[in-house]
């Protein structure tokens, strides 16, 4: 997990990781391969993402989800929705999946785009999860069904989280927290914590917000 305040660089790592910028310096392996050494298209071919801003196009929610995997079944897009904690929503819709969306989702809360991505994600099966506060601007009940469903999708495959919440990245196996481009802490939750430095006073301030 990635954590850090405003502009401190965690959405350019995973710009970087996507090929969307190329390194000024370094390398950025993936089992011991340098991305450069990979065509972009073959790179994110085994990349999923689930990002702040749920990016939907125009056309029904099954051919929203199923741009996860082109080739998927009617059947596969339902299964992958559920795993998502979609299904329900969707088939209270009026057409259910054979609903109609407008460009960018108007019509469905920010939480059932969210839901949407996600069961896309699942359905593209992918090895690397990059997940960009993907439960950013979220309602409390909403949010609890995003972090079941992320919790199955993220089982068995690497995933690069961007939090600015710290509840949503306690279990990960490395935090690693940035300030103005640098990498200035790393180590698990327990770690960080016991270090008193930034995560800790960035964790313990939210905790009392909260």
């Amino acid at each position: 997990a990635f954590v850090g305040p405003t502009g401190a660089g965690k959405t350019t790592v995973t710009n970087l990781l996507a090929r969307f910028y190329e390194p000024g310096e370094g390398a950025i392996l993936i089992d011991g391969i340098d991305i450069k050494d990979m065509t972009r298209s073959s790179l994110r071919k085994h990349m999923g993402f689930v990002l702040q801003d749920s990016f939907l196009f125009q056309g029904t929610i099954r051919e929203n989800i199923r741009y996860g995997r082109l080739d998927a079944t009617d059947h596969e897009v339902e299964e992958a929705a559920k795993n998502a904690n979609a299904h329900s929503f969707i088939e209270r819709l009026p057409k259910g999946y054979d609903t109609v969306l407008t460009q960018n989702g108007a019509g469905i809360s920010q939480g059932q785009k969210q839901l949407i991505s996600i069961a896309r994600a699942v359905l593209a099966d992918p090895v690397l999860l990059i997940l960009d506060e993907a439960t950013s601007n979220i309602d409390t009940v909403t949010e609890v069904k995003i972090q079941q469903a992320l919790a199955r999708l993220m089982e068995g495959r690497t995933s690069v989280m961007i939090a600015h919440r710290l509840n949503t990245i306690q279990r990960a196996d490395q935090i690693v927290v940035l300030k103005d481009g640098e990498m200035i802490e790393r180590g698990s939750h327990a770690e960080l914590l016991r270090q008193k430095g930034f995560y800790s006073n960035l964790y313990e301030s939210q905790f009392k917000r909260a």
